[in-house]
């Protein structure tokens, strides 16, 4: 009677760092959302904080606030994504950043966005899809930074 005994190396994924993906996520929603603010400023003070039921009436502050906190929880999530296929060089995560940033504005922005809007009765609802390209520079600069600022913490 022959016996034998296989070993099986486990699977090694490398976890996303989920604490540079916040701060990443925040720096690049800070930066995003002073954009924003700079170019179409009913965006961050009407729609976005409509989002929550939160205007009108307009308030800049709380749309800041909204923005910067879904702009973590999506740095979270890249920081998942890059961390599970093992993506880890500088170059590299910046462009992953860059096609976060544009997948976001796609799915998000551009279409999940007006349908919320419109469920919740927004005065700030726009057209479906949204394919704003001021929308989609605001989305590219979220995600450059999110991705230089994850190489950089993590």
């Amino acid at each position: 009677m022959s016996t034998t005994t296989e070993t099986a190396e486990p699977i090694k994924v490398r976890d996303g760092n989920w604490k540079a993906g916040t701060a990443a996520g925040i720096a690049g929603g800070l930066v995003m959302g002073v954009l924003v603010a700079v170019m179409n400023e009913p965006t961050v003070a009407v729609a976005i904080p409509s989002l929550y039921g939160l205007a009108p009436p307009a308030n800049a502050a709380v749309g800041m606030v909204v923005h910067v906190s879904h702009a973590a929880v999506l740095g979270v999530a890249f920081a998942g994504i890059v961390g599970a296929v093992g993506l880890d060089e500088p170059r590299r995560l910046v462009g992953a950043g860059i096609g976060w940033g544009v997948l976001t504005w796609v799915v998000l922005a551009a279409m999940l966005m007006p349908v919320w809007l419109s469920t919740v009765g927004s005065p700030a609802s726009p057209p479906f899809p949204n394919v704003a390209p001021p929308s989609l520079v605001w989305h590219l600069a979220y995600g450059g930074v999110l991705g230089a600022a994850y190489t950089a913490l993590d």
